[in-house]
């Protein structure tokens, strides 16, 4: 049952990976053309144009990985800040009433300013909630 579908997989691998191969193979071209003192200019090996249709399921599996583990860290850090909150209380973290403060007076600041400019006139006749 793992592999029932890897018949329909493996020709748009074969196809990714040609289509990668041929990216390469214009960077380096592109590359190759430009003048020695061309600040853009690198210095590729040839034999990395070959390397890159092996390479880019590689880097693709580490990047799915690297953003499954930021986005559990992530979680984690909040179910733990949440708990943090709840358990010590408002009392524990005074700096913190002060600093939401001041950001949100710079920001409620920003948009009411933002308003006034867009809206002239209208933005002035506004009420609170």
């Amino acid at each position: 049952m793992l592999f029932f579908y890897v018949r329909y997989c493996w020709p748009v691998f074969i196809l990714l990976s040609l289509l990668v191969w041929a990216f390469a193979g214009h960077s380096y071209r592109v590359n190759a053309k430009r003048p020695a003192d061309d600040p853009k200019k690198r210095d590729f090996d040839r034999r990395a144009i070959i390397l890159a249709p092996i390479t880019w399921p590689l880097f693709l599996f580490g990047y799915i990985s690297l953003f499954i583990i930021k986005a559990l860290a992530y979680g984690v850090f909040l179910i733990l800040f949440t708990a943090a909150l709840l358990v010590f209380g408002k009392s524990s973290f005074p700096w913190l009433d002060n600093t939401t403060a001041w950001i949100g007076d710079k920001l409620l600041g920003a948009n009411t300013f933002l308003i006034r400019m867009a809206f002239g006139k209208w933005g002035e006749n506004t009420q609170s909630i």
